[in-house]
């Protein structure tokens, strides 16, 4: 099994704030109250190096989350931080709802039309406040295709197939 795909990210270092070796982070999770649970995480740098911190506490502040972490206790080894994934390992994530996916599960699926044309391939997944959209690169460029129900009839991750009915002329207009 590849190791990448162990890891879920679910929060992003931002940079250093106070003076105790706290950090601001960005969430990457629909679930933030896991981390009134979580105890363990591992931080991946830029370099693709990772290593596992303690969280000693974790509470949000002007809508990001602040992390303290064991045996970082000032602003320079906080600073250091910055820019880190904060990961957990597979097995701890959150059971997701029936027909419900994760967006890495998502990338790398072929999407097929119901007429069998073959679309692309998921590169990834965009966040909106009204639906979300999931970009697909093909020989057409990339192409963005609302992640609703009407328009998303299958998503097989096992098969690695995603079954689109699209409305006639959504293709041209991401050209």
């Amino acid at each position: 099994m590849d190791p990448e795909l162990n890891f879920l990210a679910v929060a992003r270092i931002v940079r250093a704030r106070g003076n105790r070796g706290e950090v601001l982070a960005d969430l990457y999770t629909d679930y933030p109250d896991r981390f009134d649970l979580l105890r363990e995480v591992w931080l991946e740098f830029a370099d693709r190096r990772r290593g596992r911190a303690v969280i000693e506490h974790s509470w949000f502040h002007g809508g990001r989350l602040v992390l303290k972490f064991t045996g970082v206790d000032s602003i320079a080894e906080a600073e250091r931080l910055s820019g880190a994934w904060v990961l957990i390992e597979r097995a701890q994530a959150v059971p997701l709802p029936e027909g419900s996916f994760f967006d890495h599960e998502l990338v790398g699926c072929r999407v097929l039309e119901v007429s069998g044309e073959e679309l692309g391939k998921v590169s990834g997944v965009r966040r909106f406040p009204g639906n979300d959209l999931i970009a697909v690169e093909g020989s057409r460029g990339e192409i963005l295709i609302p992640a609703v129900s009407a328009f998303i009839r299958r998503i097989s991750i096992s098969e690695r197939t995603i079954l689109v009915d699209l409305p006639e002329g959504l293709v041209d207009l991401n050209k």
